[in-house]
């Protein structure tokens, strides 16, 4: 039973399908598909149930899942050690972040860290999604709320604003009103986030005309007059055509937590792009 075998098991446990496993391992789906095969035959046993909606583990799949995680665990362990230990400003950084904070926010500090540091290549990984640091599925990771993860070092990097935008030209919603206002706002996924609620308090009447989980497509829906949108201020206010205005109080605020594996904590080329972002950034 090798490793590399074991890593494939996982993608496709935590993924459900092939194809979504060999997209996350930079393998094609008949390569995976004949390593899972070659380590069911290794183990004498069938770890995966194949249905119509993807691949379920069988009991004896998930007697496999701990072991295989703990593996898992250790092997990370081995490689943040020895990148602990590399001092050399050259390799990769995987980032994650959400979409508008890695194009408005870090995109420019991580253009200003490319020419003092050419030989460092920074990999920004831009959704929705909780990238794992203990997993090594990113090095380091933005996000908006605390971290939790023991293993993880984390602190505040920023209060972020955010403000009410409506195109230039339309008339401005009356705070409490709002009849006949679209809004646009997030997906429902994310509607219990704090601006999403708000939003639909202080305007009850208004009715959502557009929904998305990204930012930048809510900016432009903004700004072609679509509706009224709740952005943070670092983008609505540098968004052309469109105004902020005031409906009595201003829509709440967030933060943003910056975090990596404490493994990593010596890893030259992470300090000193984390100290550029501190030093650009955080208030």
């Amino acid at each position: 039973m090798e490793w590399s075998d074991l890593r494939i098991f996982l993608a496709v446990a935590r993924e459900g399908t092939l194809g979504a496993a060999a997209r996350k391992l930079g393998q094609s789906q008949p390569t995976m598909g004949r390593r899972l095969r070659a380590l069911e035959q290794a183990v004498g046993q069938t770890l995966f149930q194949r249905t119509d909606g993807g691949f379920v583990l069988t009991d004896e799949g998930s007697a496999v899942l701990s072991h295989a995680e703990r593996i898992e665990e250790e092997v990370l362990a081995v490689q943040r050690q020895l990148a602990s230990h590399d001092q050399h400003l050259d390799g990769t950084l995987r980032i994650a972040s959400s979409d508008w904070f890695g194009i408005h926010m870090l995109t420019p500090v991580f253009a200003e860290f490319a020419r003092l540091q050419p030989r460092v290549v920074v990999e920004l990984l831009t959704d929705a999604r909780l990238y794992s640091l203990p997993r090594r599925e990113a090095d380091l990771a933005f996000r908006i709320t605390p971290f939790r993860e023991p293993e993880v070092i984390s602190r505040r990097l920023m209060h972020i604003e955010y403000g009410v935008y409506l195109k230039s030209g339309l008339k401005s919603p009356r705070l409490g009103d709002g009849a006949g206002t679209p809004l646009i706002t997030m997906d429902t996924a994310f509607g219990g986030i704090p601006d999403s609620v708000w939003l639909q308090r202080v305007l009850p009447k208004a009715h959502v005309a557009s929904r998305s989980n990204n930012r930048d497509v809510q900016a432009q829906m903004c700004a072609l007059g679509a509706g009224v949108a709740v952005l943070p201020r670092p983008l609505g206010d540098g968004l052309a055509g469109v105004k902020r205005i005031d409906l009595g109080e201003p829509p709440p605020g967030r933060n943003t937590y910056v975090g990596y594996h404490r493994d990593l904590k010596r890893l030259a080329r992470l300090r000193a792009l984390l100290d550029l972002v501190i030093e650009r950034l955080a208030n």
